[in-house]
């Protein structure tokens, strides 16, 4: 966790590499997954992948955070706290966790974060998680500012700070609180295997029956971007600012990493109370642009109040950014006028257009000629048959540039720690010491007997470059003090190996430094959960879950819906997202509307995809909204053959026998 005067960017990696890449990009920590147990199932790395990233993290005290963030069953608690003690073996600085069960294990003295997947909404809930011991707290992405300063009122900034996504794919659900995923395939978001049913197009129904929206994607969010929100998120009281996307490129990482950069560097100018979590300065080769990596369009979601465009129903595709229109369509290519002339094309430029039933169409091109002026000639890589609706006066969007993806492909950025370097006499030679902006310090030595140079007037200045040249290190010089008596002849080779040498000091003093982050002493005697009843939206899929809600004074714990324990219609997703207020149909709205009031109610409204019908149910006085399903019986047949076969082993409030066969 940042100390409280310290703001941290936190940026995601897939893999090692993508990791290495986000440090260089200006994150002060990085949160990948491990080999196992993370909430991204398909994004797993090696114990020797996660000790690399964090030895090069380290050289920059930047962080690394490993998740270790599903519902676990009983069998799997052994697996996991033996992986809790490989990462922390390997460098790790914290684990990322949902399961509660974790704690009455034998973990390593490592910090606990807790995952998103937690669901904290509420200031109790937050105070509840710090006394338990965790140190850092994800909160859900649909709070708004008052209400995480609330939270924020709640802690003591000293024992836990609090993180706050910024960037990304938003899931449409409180996290932890969908289970549509489960009910209709047998695939749980809480272990990391979300089908996604929120991007599917659906058609809405009213109470009896006639249609609200057609093939619409009602439960599609737009991406999250906070970027003009840093300011009031800070005095907010977030202190990790967290980028989503475990799942993506290296493009974006470094892009969305980099812009970041930019504006909380620009804020830590304005703001000489605060400071960065991490060490050093970053350069970059390119301008950042969130624009130009695949988005849904974007949102700040609740964190200014509830808004009504934070839906994408129109596709969960990247619609991109429109760039001009086309002026003439024949049999093997299209015509465009850009409206910025300068704006340039390239071979496999991704292009789209909406069709007249409003569904986006990719052309990608395969071949583009530049006819001046803005004027380009198309050539797409399908059929020009196939690109229905494609005419005259079509608005044409990008969004993938080539240009940009291969700009991003070469080295990007440079990072390096400031440092003062200071060469003077000592006995017998000369004496090099380089300290670094953290107050590290590293000293060499050479025997060297003094001789005149022959360029008295260029000596200093040559040996002021000599002792500058830091290009192969991480750190960049602040200044080169050549503070000698008499001018010196320093022959080359010996200049470079005092110089190697210094640098070679300061690293190993930068290491010795480093210390871990320190695990949190739970509040004894234990303090009380908030509640004294938990339902399967607590998710306690194992015994040591439930010992440790037991243990704070919980008296009735049901199962995990992963349990398969609910089979009747239960919500399978709670969101604050209200399709009945994005559609203009909120009774709220309707106040005070002439010829409207009284007629407009919160009625059910149903969805439908297929053979998939679900019921929206809306409670009002918190302004949620709630999905209605069952779990399906082929689901059920499956999870019980599964147990049996596998001797799988979860907790259950209910006999085993009770199971479908």
């Amino acid at each position: 966790m940042p100390h409280a005067h310290q703001l941290e960017l936190l940026a995601p990696a897939r893999d090692a590499d993508i990791g290495i890449e986000a440090i260089q990009h200006g994150a002060d920590a990085v949160y990948i997954g491990g080999p196992g147990f993370g909430a991204r199932a398909s994004a797993g790395n090696s114990v020797a992948d996660i000790a690399r990233l964090a030895a090069h993290a380290h050289r920059y005290d930047a962080r690394i955070f490993v998740t270790l963030n599903t519902i676990l069953r009983d069998d799997e608690l052994e697996p996991a706290r033996r992986l809790a003690w490989q990462m922390y073996e390997a460098g790790a600085d914290a684990l990322i966790i949902q399961d509660m069960g974790l704690l009455e294990l034998d973990l390593p003295p490592i910090q606990l974060h807790a995952s998103t997947q937690t669901d904290i909404r509420t200031p109790e809930k937050a105070r509840f998680l710090q006394d338990a011991g965790l140190s850092q707290i994800v909160l859900a992405r649909e709070l708004t500012l008052q209400e995480i300063a609330g939270v924020r009122d709640a802690l003591d900034p000293d024992r836990c700070s609090i993180e706050f996504f910024i960037h990304g794919a938003l899931c449409v659900a409180y996290s932890g609180q969908c289970y549509i995923s489960h009910a209709h395939t047998g695939r749980s978001a809480n272990r990391g295997d979300c089908s996604q049913a929120c991007r599917l197009p659906y058609q809405v129904l009213d109470a009896q029956g006639r249609f609200v929206a057609h093939d619409a994607h009602v439960l599609s969010m737009k991406d999250n971007n906070q970027s003009l929100n840093l300011r009031p998120l800070i005095d907010a009281g977030v202190r990790s600012f967290k980028i989503e996307g475990r799942y993506k490129d290296m493009g974006y990482v470094k892009n969305i990493t980099a812009h970041y950069r930019r504006l909380f560097d620009e804020i830590l100018e304005e703001r000489p109370e605060l400071a960065r979590a991490s060490s050093g300065q970053v350069s970059f080769g390119f301008t950042p642009d969130p624009l130009q990596n695949f988005n849904r369009e974007f949102t700040d979601y609740f964190v200014n109040g509830r808004q009504a465009d934070i839906g994408a129903f129109d596709t969960p595709k990247n619609p991109g950014q429109p760039i001009g229109f086309v002026t003439r369509v024949a049999s093997d290519h299209f015509e465009l006028r850009t409206d910025d002339p300068q704006l340039k094309l390239s071979n496999g430029d991704g292009l789209c257009y909406w069709n007249q039933q409003k569904a986006l169409v990719g052309a990608q091109t395969n071949r583009v000629e530049d006819m001046q002026s803005g004027l380009w000639r198309v050539f797409p890589k399908d059929a020009m048959a196939t690109l229905h609706d494609l005419r005259k006066g079509t608005t044409i969007h990008r969004n993938r540039s080539m240009d940009w993806v291969r700009t991003l492909e070469k080295k990007s950025s440079d990072r390096r720690i400031g440092a003062w370097l200071h060469l003077a006499e000592c006995e017998g030679g000369l004496r090099l010491t380089v300290t670094d902006e953290d107050g590290h310090a590293g000293e060499s030595r050479v025997a060297l007997e003094w001789a005149a140079p022959k360029d008295e007037a260029g000596a200093a200045l040559k040996l002021r470059e000599a002792m500058g040249r830091l290009g192969e290190t991480h750190f960049a010089p602040i200044d080169i003090r050549v503070d000698l008596p008499r001018p010196w002849f320093v022959p080359a080779s010996t200049a470079n190996a005092l110089r190697r040498d210094a640098m070679a000091a300061l690293e190993a003093a930068r290491a010795a430094a480093w210390e871990r982050l320190p695990r949190a002493t739970p509040v004894q005697p234990p303090v009380p959960y908030p509640d004294d009843t938990l339902s399967y939206l607590a998710n306690v899929f194992n015994q040591k879950a439930h010992d440790f809600y037991s243990r704070h004074g919980v008296k009735v714990i049901d199962a995990a819906y992963e349990s398969q324990e609910e089979e009747g219609e239960v919500s399978l997703m709670i969101t604050k997202h209200c399709v009945r207020f994005s559609l203009s149909l909120c009774p709220k709205q309707a106040k005070g509307v002439i010829g409207v009031k009284g007629t407009i109610k919160a009625e059910p409204l149903q969805l439908v995809n297929g053979k998939e019908k679900l019921t929206l149910r809306f409670d009002c006085k918190p302004c949620e909204m709630h999905v209605v399903g069952k779990i399906k019986r082929g689901v059920l047949q499956a999870g019980a053959r599964e147990a049996a076969e596998q001797a799988l082993v979860f907790y259950r409030t209910m006999p085993a026998s009770h199971a479908h066969p």
